[in-house]
């Protein structure tokens, strides 16, 4: 069993069992002819359950055989160009070049004396995305397993920031469009169920400035403490931008933990034609990144970042055997003292790869094709009589619904589009998402693959409408 273990003497069979595995999907990369096959639990389970895991194959080859069978064959694959639904991007080869050396040097970024130049690449990585975004000299942050994580790190903070005794009059004011994991952290933090105060958005699905200071004059009036005001730089839904200059002005007449959710907006950072977008962003007190969706990069990578570096000390505790306390003194730069986590991977090498290949400019530029890609959609959505779309993007995100040119029912048109996007993902040729809308129900296109075209938009749009006229034909037939 030595013979599996990678070190010095088995190098060789390391190097080929990579490049087979590299091969394998190399070659489903270039042999794919859709996003998926359209697979199904029902067909999919009963493959897995006669794995008998207590019997192992014995070599790389024949794992990799059954591997196509179990996982390769029917993934879904993000780099197709019409894979068009979740906040899920194509990668860049550079960060995939460093996750394979990561994963085998397998540095855990806890310590010093397990990651060394991790740690400090790391650093260095956290002090150019606080550059990118302006929060100061005494600014910092650490990775994270992604913006849920980052969302509670953040939270933890504001939550020990706000000073008070009572937990259970703390309040977090957020868009009503902002993402679940703040009401998630809200409960893992032992704040109240009414801890999470909605804040109406505008027509553009912005938070309302106007709703956001009348909340926060209601909180101080009823005698509560406003904890933290959660704004969001591209809304899992709408990729809206709430307008942040003015909510930074509002938590500072306040005295208010702004933290501003970039998690899909992150991407402007390093844009060449819309980083005014972000403006106001320089004011947060917190600020999450996912370098997993608008940055190209392998999941995960995120962070946490924060204005002033002492707040994260709310996060650390030392243990003698891994970071005595001690070892601050001595200046060791243990990424511990930040994080949540503690065994944690070497994320940051793939931001570092991709930065050291294409710089920063080259990420900007595929984060703007994208956006490009969606004014152009909106504007076949909006000349499309067949579609009722929502808003224009400010990001890569259209919202759209299928509407019959007969008079229906609300409902039934629903059930037609909830049809449609089924029947896309049954048959395979494309994936799309869906969503809620004043309680109706909608579609959505996520626009992360710059290789996506409008043509493939276009397609994808007809094969919709194709699928939702099937529906209402055969049910307007039944119900006559």
């Amino acid at each position: 069993m030595r013979a599996h273990l990678l070190n010095d003497a088995t190098a060789e069979r390391y190097r080929r069992s990579v490049i087979e595995g590299v091969e394998r999907v190399a070659a489903k990369l270039t042999s794919i002819r859709k996003p998926f096959t359209g697979a199904t639990p029902d067909t999919l389970a009963p493959l897995v359950s006669a794995v008998d895991l207590d019997r192992p194959l014995g070599d790389a080859s024949a794992a990799l055989d059954e591997l196509e069978e179990v996982y390769l064959r029917d993934a879904v694959y993000f780099h197709h160009p019409r894979y068009l639904a979740h906040l899920n991007c194509p990668v860049v080869i550079p960060a995939v070049v460093g996750e394979a050396v990561l994963s085998a040097v397998n540095s855990s970024l806890d310590t010093w004396d397990q990651s060394a130049g991790g740690t400090l690449i790391e650093r260095r990585l956290i002090d150019w995305t606080v550059g990118r975004i302006g929060l100061g000299a005494s600014a910092d942050g650490v990775f994270t397993s992604g913006g849920t994580q980052s969302n509670l790190q953040a939270l933890l903070l504001a939550r020990e920031e706000a000073k008070t005794d009572e937990p259970a009059n703390l309040r977090v004011f957020a868009s009503e469009c902002g993402h679940f994991s703040v009401e998630k952290s809200a409960t893992l933090l032992g704040l109240g169920p009414d801890a999470v105060v909605s804040v109406p958005c505008d027509r553009d699905k912005r938070m309302r400035t106007v709703a956001l200071a009348a909340e926060l004059a209601r909180c101080r009036d009823e005698g509560l403490t406003p904890m933290a005001v959660v704004a969001t730089a591209g809304t899992t839904d709408f990729g809206s931008i709430d307008p942040l200059p003015e909510v930074a002005a509002l938590c500072a007449q306040y005295g208010v933990w702004l933290h501003v959710d970039a998690a899909y907006g992150c991407g402007l950072l390093a844009s060449t034609t819309r980083r005014t977008l972000l403006d106001g962003i320089e004011h947060a007190d917190s600020v999450t990144v996912d370098y997993h969706k608008s940055f190209f990069q392998p999941v995960s990578s995120s962070a946490v970042l924060v204005r002033d570096r002492a707040t994260l000390r709310h996060a650390t505790y030392h243990a003698d055997y891994l970071n005595p306390r001690r070892t601050v003194e001595e200046r060791i730069p243990n990424q511990v003292d930040k994080s949540l986590q503690t065994t944690r991977r070497f994320d940051a090498l793939k931001l570092w790869m991709t930065l050291r290949v294409m710089g920063a400019d080259g990420i900007g530029e595929l984060f703007d094709e994208v956006c490009d890609l969606a004014a152009e959609g909106w504007e076949l959505l909006a000349a499309d009589p067949r579609f009722d779309v929502v808003v224009r993007p400010s990001l890569s995100t259209l919202v759209f619904r299928y509407i019959p040119e007969r008079v229906t029912g609300p409902t039934l048109i629903d059930r037609a589009n909830l049809h449609a996007r089924k029947a896309l993902f049954a048959s395979g040729e494309a994936v799309v998402a869906g969503t809620s809308v004043n309680g109706r129900q909608y579609l959505k296109f996520t626009l992360l693959n710059p290789e996506t075209t409008v043509r493939d938009i276009s397609a994808v749009l007809d094969l919709i409408a194709g699928h939702a006229e099937q529906y209402l034909g055969e049910n307007l037939v039944h119900a006559s």
